[in-house]
Protein backbone atom coordinates (compact mmCIF):
# COMPACT_ATOMS: atom_id res chain seq x y z
CA UNK A 1 0.00 0.00 0.00
CA UNK A 2 1.52 3.61 -0.74
CA UNK A 3 1.02 6.60 1.36
CA UNK A 4 1.86 10.62 0.94
CA UNK A 5 2.79 9.64 4.47
CA UNK A 6 2.25 6.17 6.07
CA UNK A 7 0.50 6.65 9.13
CA UNK A 8 1.18 2.82 9.86
CA UNK A 9 5.04 3.35 10.19
CA UNK A 10 5.10 7.07 10.95
CA UNK A 11 2.61 6.88 14.45
CA UNK A 12 1.77 2.81 15.42
CA UNK A 13 0.61 4.31 18.54
CA UNK A 14 -1.84 6.48 16.64
CA UNK A 15 -2.84 3.72 14.69
CA UNK A 16 -3.20 0.95 17.61
CA UNK A 17 -5.34 3.14 19.12
CA UNK A 18 -7.62 3.52 16.06
CA UNK A 19 -7.20 -0.17 16.22
CA UNK A 20 -8.50 -0.24 19.38
CA UNK A 21 -12.06 1.26 18.35
CA UNK A 22 -12.00 -1.13 15.66
CA UNK A 23 -11.50 -4.02 17.72
CA UNK A 24 -13.67 -3.10 20.71
CA UNK A 25 -16.46 -2.55 17.85
CA UNK A 26 -15.98 -5.94 16.18
CA UNK A 27 -15.50 -8.20 19.38
CA UNK A 28 -19.32 -7.00 19.91
CA UNK A 29 -20.39 -7.11 16.61
CA UNK A 30 -23.64 -9.97 16.20
CA UNK A 31 -23.97 -10.32 20.17
CA UNK A 32 -26.69 -9.86 22.05
CA UNK A 33 -25.91 -6.37 22.94
CA UNK A 34 -23.75 -5.57 20.17
CA UNK A 35 -24.64 -4.00 16.20
CA UNK A 36 -25.13 -6.56 13.52
CA UNK A 37 -22.10 -6.53 11.08
CA UNK A 38 -23.80 -5.91 8.19
CA UNK A 39 -25.50 -2.55 9.51
CA UNK A 40 -21.90 -1.31 10.60
CA UNK A 41 -20.24 -2.04 7.20
CA UNK A 42 -23.65 0.23 5.79
CA UNK A 43 -22.53 2.60 7.94
CA UNK A 44 -18.66 2.77 7.35
CA UNK A 45 -19.54 2.94 3.81
CA UNK A 46 -22.34 5.66 4.47
CA UNK A 47 -19.79 7.71 6.08
CA UNK A 48 -16.78 7.25 3.63
CA UNK A 49 -19.44 7.86 0.96
CA UNK A 50 -20.20 11.39 2.91
CA UNK A 51 -16.36 12.46 2.53
CA UNK A 52 -15.23 11.01 -0.54
CA UNK A 53 -12.80 8.56 1.08
CA UNK A 54 -12.09 5.87 -1.82
CA UNK A 55 -9.95 3.63 0.22
CA UNK A 56 -12.68 3.17 2.50
CA UNK A 57 -15.32 2.75 -0.07
CA UNK A 58 -13.12 -0.23 -1.48
CA UNK A 59 -13.01 -1.82 1.34
CA UNK A 60 -16.08 -1.66 3.18
CA UNK A 61 -17.74 -2.79 -0.11
CA UNK A 62 -15.46 -5.84 -0.63
CA UNK A 63 -16.00 -6.42 2.94
CA UNK A 64 -19.47 -6.04 2.68
CA UNK A 65 -19.84 -8.37 -0.09
CA UNK A 66 -17.54 -11.15 1.13
CA UNK A 67 -20.20 -11.01 4.27
CA UNK A 68 -23.18 -11.73 1.71
CA UNK A 69 -24.22 -7.79 0.99
CA UNK A 70 -25.97 -7.37 -2.03
CA UNK A 71 -24.57 -5.16 -4.51
CA UNK A 72 -28.22 -3.72 -4.89
CA UNK A 73 -27.88 -2.56 -1.56
CA UNK A 74 -24.51 -1.11 -1.86
CA UNK A 75 -25.65 0.83 -5.04
CA UNK A 76 -28.57 2.42 -3.72
CA UNK A 77 -26.62 3.23 -0.08
CA UNK A 78 -25.91 6.92 -1.44
CA UNK A 79 -30.07 7.29 -1.96
CA UNK A 80 -31.16 5.02 1.65
CA UNK A 81 -33.72 7.54 2.43
CA UNK A 82 -35.72 6.73 -1.05
CA UNK A 83 -34.89 2.96 -0.73
CA UNK A 84 -37.13 1.12 0.79
CA UNK A 85 -34.83 -2.32 1.00
CA UNK A 86 -32.75 -0.80 4.16
CA UNK A 87 -34.90 -2.23 7.59
CA UNK A 88 -35.91 0.09 10.21
CA UNK A 89 -33.23 0.03 12.18
CA UNK A 90 -30.39 0.43 9.29
CA UNK A 91 -32.07 3.73 8.30
CA UNK A 92 -32.12 4.85 12.24
CA UNK A 93 -28.18 4.22 12.11
CA UNK A 94 -27.75 5.79 8.81
CA UNK A 95 -30.04 8.67 9.63
CA UNK A 96 -27.83 8.96 12.89
CA UNK A 97 -24.46 8.39 10.65
CA UNK A 98 -25.41 11.50 8.42
CA UNK A 99 -26.27 13.80 11.38
CA UNK A 100 -23.07 12.91 13.34
CA UNK A 101 -20.85 12.80 10.38
CA UNK A 102 -22.21 16.34 9.25
CA UNK A 103 -22.31 18.29 12.32
CA UNK A 104 -21.10 21.16 11.46
CA UNK A 105 -23.51 21.84 8.98
CA UNK A 106 -27.00 20.06 10.56
CA UNK A 107 -27.49 19.95 14.34
CA UNK A 108 -27.88 16.98 16.48
CA UNK A 109 -32.27 17.59 17.11
CA UNK A 110 -34.12 15.59 19.71
CA UNK A 111 -36.43 14.04 17.18
CA UNK A 112 -33.76 12.99 15.07
CA UNK A 113 -32.26 11.29 18.52
CA UNK A 114 -35.63 9.96 19.55
CA UNK A 115 -36.52 8.36 15.99
CA UNK A 116 -32.72 7.06 15.83
CA UNK A 117 -32.85 5.98 19.44
CA UNK A 118 -36.37 3.87 19.23
CA UNK A 119 -34.15 1.10 17.34
CA UNK A 120 -31.06 0.99 19.66
CA UNK A 121 -30.50 0.52 23.23
CA UNK A 122 -27.83 2.81 25.22
CA UNK A 123 -25.12 0.60 24.69
CA UNK A 124 -26.02 0.33 21.20
CA UNK A 125 -26.13 4.03 20.73
CA UNK A 126 -22.68 4.72 22.20
CA UNK A 127 -21.62 1.72 20.35
CA UNK A 128 -22.79 3.10 16.84
CA UNK A 129 -22.06 6.48 17.77
CA UNK A 130 -17.88 4.95 18.67
CA UNK A 131 -18.25 2.97 15.29
CA UNK A 132 -19.04 6.46 13.17
CA UNK A 133 -16.88 8.39 14.71
CA UNK A 134 -13.79 5.40 14.16
CA UNK A 135 -14.43 5.60 10.33
CA UNK A 136 -15.01 9.40 10.42
CA UNK A 137 -10.89 9.19 11.66
CA UNK A 138 -9.96 6.48 9.25
CA UNK A 139 -11.39 8.64 6.37
CA UNK A 140 -9.31 11.51 7.52
CA UNK A 141 -6.34 9.08 7.81
CA UNK A 142 -7.30 8.21 4.37
CA UNK A 143 -7.96 10.95 2.65
CA UNK A 144 -5.58 13.63 3.96
CA UNK A 145 -2.15 11.47 4.60
CA UNK A 146 -2.90 9.59 1.03
CA UNK A 147 -3.76 5.30 0.90
CA UNK A 148 -3.50 3.49 -2.39
CA UNK A 149 -7.20 2.96 -3.83
CA UNK A 150 -7.76 -0.67 -4.64
CA UNK A 151 -5.53 -2.24 -3.24
CA UNK A 152 -7.30 -3.81 0.13
CA UNK A 153 -7.68 -7.13 0.15
CA UNK A 154 -10.75 -8.66 1.81
CA UNK A 155 -8.84 -9.80 5.43
CA UNK A 156 -6.29 -7.54 5.39
CA UNK A 157 -6.57 -6.16 8.74
CA UNK A 158 -7.69 -8.83 10.83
Amino acid sequence: MSFRVNFYQSAPGAIQAMMGLENYISKLADTPEGLPKSLLELVKMRVSQINNCAFCLDMHSKDARAMGETEQRLYLLNAWQESPIYTQQERAALEWCEVLTRLSQVSVTEDCFERVKRHFTDKQMTDLTLAINAINGWNRFCVGLGADVGSYQVGQFD
